[in-house]
């Protein structure tokens, strides 16, 4: 396994991490790493907001993954705080290592900080790996998820 640090992304990292986004079919046609305005504004945002964490895996002080965590406070199941894990990435050169879940066990233990009692996320389809390895670190499929664009 390969050791990380695992930090809060700042301004310099947004080129890595849209770099990151970008790296695969589904990134490549929804992503635009020649524009940064439009990320730089929304880390701007994530920055502001107490319940979200954009977070970045660095070895060597390179960026080496990303995973955004949103912490929700609810009045289902109980009054419930949950928290959604997203935009999971690690660097195509450094996958296998270990780092994948470096970050979900980090995101998984900021939300018992944060006082969750779920921790959710959703996965593309197509991302049949990905579903792989959530369901070996004990995630369940459970849930049909919609989306609609607007």
């Amino acid at each position: 396994m390969t050791v990380i640090g695992i930090r809060p992304a700042v301004a310099e990292d947004i080129p890595a991490i849209v770099d990151l986004l970008a790296d695969d079919e589904l990134g490549a046609a929804r992503e635009s790493p020649d524009d940064l305005r439009p990320y730089t504004a929304a880390h701007e945002r994530l920055r502001r907001d107490p319940n979200q964490f954009l977070m970045v895996a660095v070895r060597d002080d390179m960026v080496v993954g990303t995973l955004q965590l949103t912490v929700i406070p609810g009045l289902s199941r109980r009054g419930s705080t949950r928290s959604v894990i997203e935009a999971v990435r690690v660097r195509g050169s450094e996958r296998g290592r270990g780092i994948g879940r470096q970050l979900i066990d980090w995101a998984i233990e900021e939300s018992r900080r944060q006082e969750c009692q779920l921790v959710q996320l959703t996965s593309d389809m197509a991302r049949q790996d990905a579903h792989r390895f959530y369901e070996r670190i004990g995630f369940t499929g459970s849930h049909v998820g919609f989306k609609l664009p607007l």
